[in-house]
Order: C-alpha cells, then structure tokens, then sequence
C-alpha cells in the first residue's frame, strides 16, 4: 500500500519506528515530517498529509503528536479527510470498517510500540463495510458542503 506518515514532535521517535515496521511489511511510505525532535508545529504535518491522501496521491495516512488529538483536530479541517483517533484495536477497526478512515491519528507518548503496531496492522487490514455505515459518511459529507460555500 503506498502511504504517508507525519508528525509533530511529540510522534517523532515513533513515526521512525512505525515508518520502519511498515516499510518492512511492504508498504511504501513517504514521510511528511517533521524529521527532528526539535518543536514543531502540528498543524503542518497535518496538513500537508491531509491534503496528499484527500488529491489521492496516497491510499492512506497515518500522523502522530503526543496523544493523536491534536493532528486529528487539524488534517480534518481539509475537505474529504476522514482522520479518526485510534487508541486500540477495536478503535482502529471501526474507523476502517464503519468511518471508512483515511487518516489514522495515534498517541506517540501514550501507547506503547507493539500495540501501535497491532493498530496499524489492524486498520490496513479491515475493509470498509459500506451499507449503514455509507449512508452515515454521506450525512458527513453533505455536513461538510454545506459549510464550504
């Protein structure tokens, strides 16, 4: 799967670590930074995912901060960005199955490695289950065009 990963700094260390994991499951990544510890603001990395998945230039994204809210809070300001927390398995597998996610925002400082793994397995594994779950999203949608005019 092509995707692409950024961060402020309180994901970088492990943005590196889960950029790793999944370039050696096979996936290609491209990494929107930050790419130091040095403070960064959130809202840049955010963006710039946000924008790369909603023009399709990548099946997915994946941003961390210290605790995933805040990347969450920003990169759904673009339109089309579908970005859900996930802070468990059952978390990451309804925002693929029933918010049809493209963006997974995760805690760097509040989960460990291994289970941010098993997360990041478990949504790029889960297909979107359409149905009821569809209908809800175009709700969403139509919420969203109407504030853009």
């Amino acid at each position: 799967m092509k995707l692409v990963i950024g961060s402020d700094h309180g994901g970088f260390e492990m943005k590196e670590r889960l950029k790793k994991f999944l370039q050696e499951q096979g996936h290609e990544v491209a990494d929107f930074g930050c790419y130091s510890g040095e403070s960064a603001d959130y809202p840049d990395p955010a963006l710039l995912v946000a924008e790369a998945v909603t023009r399709r230039e990548f099946e997915r994204g994946i941003l961390l901060d210290g605790f995933g809210g805040a990347v969450a809070f920003a990169a759904n300001k673009v339109p089309g960005a579908r970005a859900v927390c996930a802070y468990d398995l059952i978390s990451a597998e309804f925002a693929a199955a029933h918010e049809n996610c493209n963006i997974l925002c995760l805690g760097g400082k509040t989960i460990g490695e291994l289970t941010l793994k098993k997360i990041l397995s478990v949504w790029l594994s889960t297909p979107f289950e359409g149905g009821r779950h569809q209908k809800r999203l175009d709700k969403v949608v139509a919420i969203e065009r109407r504030y853009l005019q």
